[in-house]
């Protein structure tokens, strides 16, 4: 295949990538459809009173949807004390049967202590809020109104909005390459010459924007999805360093761009790949990432939920141009996170690399949204962020406050004697030695 054809493969995944939007689990929870439910009152407490309504349908949610089992009882002493938060009450309300049924009549009880009907409904939020943070592992799950889910959503596709880089040059969206190259000429030749550090801030804006719009790979998933750049990358010696400094719907690609622009160095045959300080992203990365090793439909991972192992498969076709790679590290720190974690437990279990630096941060959960049905505010709509699944590293045990450890720890004074027993390519050790001794290139 040509290069032109290699790019025209990997624009046709853009697009499919952006177009398919975000899912932080593929094939488990809402397809974030409006849609409106029907809703069985299962007890007269619900049928009754809105409020009660909107806390047991939370309650529904947290049992059919949460990563652990939750027996019944368990569950309904569990918003009993919430109720009591609350409330602010000295003692918790009175639980009659330790059921739903229970927890219904519970609630209701409480929500009757109110003397208005925003009252009613501050004790219905503040019920709920209180039972979702608390739910371990503790301040992984929340309440989201409308505004606060679509923030959630940016934050893990790493978009920011309230940020322009077109408008950092003075330009409209969608401006030409040229017109990218003249604006920053000028403004960088007012900027370069003042002293002040407001002055320098603006300059180191305007040098980021023009390299990322200037770039015709990077301006066009900014163009599409007001996606920011994710990686980059350098030569050295026989090596290919690639840094993902974060985890966005279109870092695979990114990756797989650079791996085909490289295909033209000749002799590489090692890589560094730099997850240090990578915070995650959107769970798909990991599949995606995966099958340009190993091929489509191939083993990656494991999810934990429920009592039952979900194994997870690729869902990218191999990428040839990575068979020159022979010998692969992945350099990892105690904020190499989520996605980043998962990824790098699978290609360590898979045998597809060796994992250099210290142990990651040990976030290892999976969250998704469950929209509320029910409306106790017109002008407002609920959803649940729930813990759904646990990550698994290379030892199938979760993720979670554990972390990934690394073949290497540079924590250890004879860390870089030992790299020798775990990789044969000497380009690849020294090249891992410089990149340890720096920040990641982004």
């Amino acid at each position: 295949m040509n290069t032109v054809a290699k790019r025209s493969a990997f624009a046709l995944l853009i697009l499919i990538a952006i177009g398919g939007g975000t899912y932080y689990l593929r094939g488990h929870g809402p397809a974030g459809n409006s849609a409106a439910v029907v809703l069985a009152f299962k007890t007269p407490q619900e049928k009754q009173d809105v409020y009660a309504r909107f806390v047991m349908e939370g309650f529904d949610k947290i049992s059919e949807n949460y990563w652990a089992k939750t027996a019944e009882a368990g569950l309904a002493e569990h918003f009993q004390l919430s109720a009591q938060k609350a409330l602010d009450s000295a003692a918790p309300p009175a639980l009659a049967t330790h059921d739903r049924a229970g927890a219904a009549a519970m609630v209701e009880a409480a929500l009757q202590t109110a003397t208005s009907s925003e009252a009613k409904k501050k004790v219905a939020l503040d019920t709920l809020i209180v039972a979702l943070y608390n739910l371990p592992p503790v301040g992984h799950a929340s309440l989201l109104s409308t505004k606060e889910e679509t923030s959630f959503r940016q934050n893990v596709s790493n978009v920011n909005p309230g940020k322009d880089l077109y408008q950092d040059l003075g330009l409209a969206k969608g401006a030409s390459e040229t017109e990218v190259a003249q604006a920053y000429e000028a403004k960088a030749a007012a900027l370069k010459s003042a002293t002040s550090s407001e002055a320098k801030a603006q300059l180191a804006q305007v040098e980021y924007a023009k390299k990322v719009l200037a770039n015709p790979n990077t301006k066009d998933l900014y163009d599409a999805a007001q996606i920011e750049p994710s990686a980059d990358n350098k030569v050295m010696g026989k090596t290919l360093y690639v840094s993902l400094s974060k985890i966005t719907p279109t870092s695979f690609i990114e990756f797989g761009r650079t791996i085909l622009a490289a295909s033209t160095t000749p002799g590489l045959d090692s890589m560094v790949i730099d997850l240090r300080g990578n915070l995650g992203g959107a769970l798909d990365f990991a599949a995606n990432f995966l099958g340009l090793f190993i091929g489509n439909t191939q083993y990656a991972y494991d999810l934990f939920h429920q009592g039952e192992y979900a194994p997870q498969r690729t869902v990218q076709n191999k990428l040839p141009e990575l068979a020159r790679y022979k010998d692969i590290a992945i350099l990892t720190d105690g904020m190499t996170q989520s996605t980043a974690e998962v990824t790098t437990a699978a290609m360590k279990r898979l045998r597809l690399a060796h994992v250099v630096g210290s142990a990651t941060r040990g976030w290892g959960t999976v969250e998704n949204t469950f929209p509320l049905s029910t409306v106790i505010d017109p002008a407002e709509k609920y959803s649940m962020l729930l813990v759904h699944s646990l990550t698994l590293g290379d030892d199938n045990q979760p993720i979670q406050d554990k972390g990934v450890l690394p073949d290497v720890d540079v924590k250890d004074p004879a860390w870089k004697s030992k790299l020798a027993e775990y990789f044969g390519n000497k380009s690849l050790i020294e090249a891992i030695q410089k990149a340890v001794a720096k920040p990641p290139l982004q």
